[in-house]
């Protein structure tokens, strides 16, 4: 069995019984929203690695199977930002110090920065946590870190067929 803490073991048959079937495995498609309400937030590459798939029903875990990787993964997470390191990393882009920031500023760190998201995903993301600009063009980030930090990782938008 992994060395996880006993609430880290209840939160995962939890997990399990929402996320997967009456056998006690996970269809892979749904290993990501697994992971994040374990509370790791590994990137798409990782999960990918670990073993996602995009289309359901190509391949399942075993709840055994993924106590270890979550394990592992709440291992990796000392390598990983918190939200304090993001508002130490907005805080450069802070002129004033009075904790606004130009919004294509922000923007701009949210394309070019880290785990790169995709011009929808950032619409997305800026029009679920992000305050109204003033009008010099700035938005406190401050609150937006922390809508950003508490929701769930946003679909990707879905391209429709018309």
């Amino acid at each position: 069995m992994a060395d996880l803490k006993p609430r880290d073991l209840e939160c995962a048959e939890f997990c399990i019984e929402v996320f997967g079937n009456s056998a006690k495995e996970l269809d892979a498609m749904y290993l990501g929203k697994f992971m994040y309400n374990m509370n790791v937030n590994p990137s798409q590459e990782r999960l990918i690695q670990l073993g996602m798939t995009k289309k359901e029903g190509e391949k399942t875990f075993k709840f055994d199977e993924l106590l270890p990787m979550v394990s592992d993964l709440k291992k990796e997470i000392k390598d990983q930002g918190c939200y304090e390191d993001f508002v130490e990393c907005l805080k450069l882009y802070d002129k004033n110090e009075n904790g606004l920031m130009q919004s294509g500023e922000l923007s701009h760190c949210l394309l070019t920065l880290g785990e790169k998201l995709t011009d929808d995903e950032v619409d997305v993301l800026l029009e679920e946590c992000l305050d109204e600009e003033d009008d010099d063009g700035q938005v406190p980030y401050i609150p937006f870190l922390k809508r950003m930090c508490e929701m769930e990782p946003p679909l990707k938008p879905s391209k429709k067929k018309l």
